[in-house]
């Protein structure tokens, strides 16, 4: 009798739902966190002739070194630590989880906040820890430390900023988190862009810290490159389990490239922040809004008919997140990304219109 997914495949995994990425043909697409800007018309033709002459009947370059090299001087990291490379951070995650993933491990982290932390903790058969924030999304600490001395967690994942609430945690708080944690603390600052604010600089202080960063956000999320920085002794072993050729040759190329015009990309997260400081001051004046500051590329909002609003919206052609019933913390919470000018006055104009109806 041949066997069926549920005699194969384990329960906690039949239990999760996939992540889901809704169509957005045709809308205004306000959902993902991507940065919103085409790059300039030179620059892709530079990268279309790159492209052109890459040798792509060949494997890549196992190690991305000279990628590395760029990526060093770029994201400041300090001397001693090294880097290891994932396809998007999610990759990244996913190799520590593995890695830490021995009988009986727990990950912790905060909630809410992204949820491939969680995912993928379960994905790697590990046991995850969920540590509430306080109402006003801010780190509780005596409530985190307390999981920390009863979990003794393998990993704990901290987002700074957080997704999706948006803000900075207290750093002071989060350094009491990596010295009371028995093993690592990984500090995702997949939005350090927009934060200007990051764990970089204290890797030599702490030697169970990670530091993780993507290109998504700048306006590299077709390229899929995460990075993650700490300690020779950690990324070695993380190495261990990454996937032969995992960085491939066309993000090796583009990515290198990129590096070189690093201007383009602060300058288009300029833009992102001024828009950003824009749709907070007319979200604060909508009557029935409570709109959250934000360090990040989107913002987070809360209105009493969120899901009509959602719904309204999508009718309109904008597309943003509902995370109404992703968690207590979160009811009644849309988050919309920062977008171009049009399109957050295109969001603005059919917000206004769907209050109203």
């Amino acid at each position: 009798m041949p066997k069926t997914p549920e005699d194969v495949i384990r329960g906690e995994i039949r239990a999760l739902n996939a992540y889901h990425v809704p169509d957005s043909a045709g809308m205004v697409k306000l959902d993902a966190m991507e940065n919103p800007y085409q790059l300039p018309p030179e620059l892709r033709t530079r990268l279309a002739r790159l492209v052109e002459s890459a040798s792509i009947n060949r494997y890549p370059d196992p190690g991305a070194s000279a990628l590395k090299v760029q990526l060093r001087k770029a994201l400041e990291v300090p001397a001693g630590a090294e880097l290891l490379l994932g396809n998007g951070s999610d990759e990244l995650i996913q190799m520590i989880a593995m890695a830490a993933a021995k009988p009986g491990a727990v990950v912790l982290g905060v909630e809410p906040s992204f949820v491939m932390f969680r995912m993928i903790a379960t994905f790697t058969g590990a046991r995850y820890a969920g540590v509430d924030l306080s109402e006003d999304f801010s780190l509780d600490i005596e409530r985190t430390l307390a999981a920390i001395e009863r979990e003794r967690p393998a990993i704990v994942f901290v987002a700074y900023p957080n997704n999706p609430t948006g803000n900075l945690f207290d750093a002071a708080l989060i350094e009491r988190v990596i010295e009371a944690a028995p093993g690592l603390v990984v500090v995702d600052e997949a939005y350090h862009a927009f934060a200007g604010t990051s764990f970089m600089a204290r890797l030599p202080r702490y030697p169970n810290l990670l530091v993780m960063r993507t290109l998504s956000k700048l306006g590299l999320a077709g390229i899929r490159l995460g990075v993650l920085a700490g300690g020779p002794g950690w990324v070695r072993e993380l190495d261990k389990v990454r996937l032969p050729y995992n960085i491939n040759t066309l993000t090796q190329i583009v990515a290198s490239e990129m590096l070189q015009h690093g201007n383009v990309l602060t300058e288009q997260a300029g833009a992102i922040k001024v828009e950003r400081g824009r749709l907070l001051r007319e979200l604060t004046g909508m009557p029935g809004i409570t709109a959250y500051p934000s360090d990040a590329n989107f913002i987070l909002f809360r209105t009493s008919k969120a899901e009509r609003v959602f719904d309204g919206l999508k009718q309109r052609g904008v597309l943003i997140k509902s995370l109404h019933g992703s968690h207590l913390l979160l009811a009644d919470c849309l988050r919309v990304t920062v977008g171009t000018p049009d399109e957050n006055t295109a969001f603005l104009s059919a917000l206004k219109q769907t209050l109203a109806a």
